[in-house]
C-alpha cells in the first residue's frame, strides 16, 4: 500500500460504535459448507446489528454471499473493484454501490478508508495478504480499527501456528501476537470487534492510543492491544 494511500486508514477517531465493517473473503465458495454458510450468518448478523459492509466488489464465492446477505437485509454495501476485474465474467455483477479504482493498492486503500472494522473469512492469497496487510499497518500504528479473524472450522490454525512460530523465533513481538480478535461464529466476533471500538474510544478519551500487541490483562489486549502515549 502507498503511504498516501496508506494515511487514509487513520481517520480523526478510530473509537465510537461499529457502522461498517471491511470483509476480506473469498471468491471461491470453498469446498465444504460450513464455510459459505458463516458467510451467509455473517451477513446476517451485520444486517441484524445495522452494519453496513464494504468489501472486493462482485458476486462469486464467499464474497457474493455475504454481498448478497447484507444487500437482501437493507444494509448499504459497497464493492471496490479495480478497472482490471470490472468485466462480469472476471468478478460477477456487484451489488449496491460500486466504486471503481485504478490497481489493488487502491483498492484495499478506499476499502480500508470506508471502515470502521475488518473481518477474514476463509479465503485465499488475496484474502490471506489483505488480512496480514491490515494487521501489520495496526502494528506499525498507521490505524486502531480492530480486525477480526473468523476460524470458521480451524481455517486459520496453521497460519495461527506460523504466527506463534514467529514469536518462538524472534519475528514476532509477543506483544503483537494478540493484536487481532479470534472467534469461531460471526456474532462473537462481532461482540468482541464492538468491543475493541469502545475500548479504542476509551484509550482516545484518556490521551492514550492503541499500539502494538497485549495489555497487562491478555483479552484486553486482544481487544485494543497496547496502550502508548499519543505523540503529536
Amino acid at each position: 500500500m502507498e503511504e498516501n494511500q496508506a494515511e487514509k486508514l487513520a481517520p480523526e477517531s478510530s473509537g465510537g460504535p461499529v457502522r461498517t465493517i471491511c470483509v476480506f473473503c473469498g471468491s471461491r465458495p470453498g469446498n465444504r459448507p460450513s464455510f459459505s454458510a458463516a458467510a451467509l450468518d455473517l451477513g446476517k448478523q451485520l444486517v441484524e446489528r445495522q452494519i453496513n459492509l464494504v468489501y472486493g466488489g462482485g458476486s462469486g464465492g464467499l464474497m457474493g454471499l455475504v454481498s448478497k446477505a447484507v444487500y437482501e437485509g437493507g444494509r448499504h454495501v459497497l464493492g471496490v473493484i479495480p478497472t482490471a476485474l470490472l468485466p462480469e465474467e472476471v468478478s460477477g455483477e456487484t451489488l449496491g454501490e460500486v466504486k471503481v479504482v485504478r490497481d489493488m493498492h487502491e483498492r484495499k486503500a478506499e476499502m480500508a478508508k470506508h471502515a470502521d472494522a475488518f473481518i477474514a473469512l476463509p479465503g485465499g492469497y488475496g484474502t490471506i495478504e489483505e488480512l496480514l496487510e491490515i494487521i501489520a499497518w495496526a502494528q506499525l500504528g498507521i490505524h486502531s480499527k480492530p480486525v477480526g479473524l473468523l476460524n470458521v472450522d480451524g481455517y486459520y490454525n496453521s497460519l495461527l501456528s506460523l504466527f506463534d512460530k514467529g514469536v518462538e523465533e524472534g519475528f514476532i513481538d509477543p506483544k503483537a501476537r494478540n493484536i487481532f480478535v479470534l472467534a469461531d461464529t460471526a456474532a462473537e466476533l462481532l461482540t468482541k470487534l464492538t468491543m475493541a471500538r469502545l475500548t479504542v474510544a476509551a484509550d482516545e478519551d484518556d490521551g492514550t492510543t492503541p499500539g502494538p500487541g497485549g495489555d497487562e490483562d491478555e483479552e484486553k489486549g486482544a481487544a485494543a492491544g497496547v496502550k502508548r502515549k499519543r505523540t503529536t
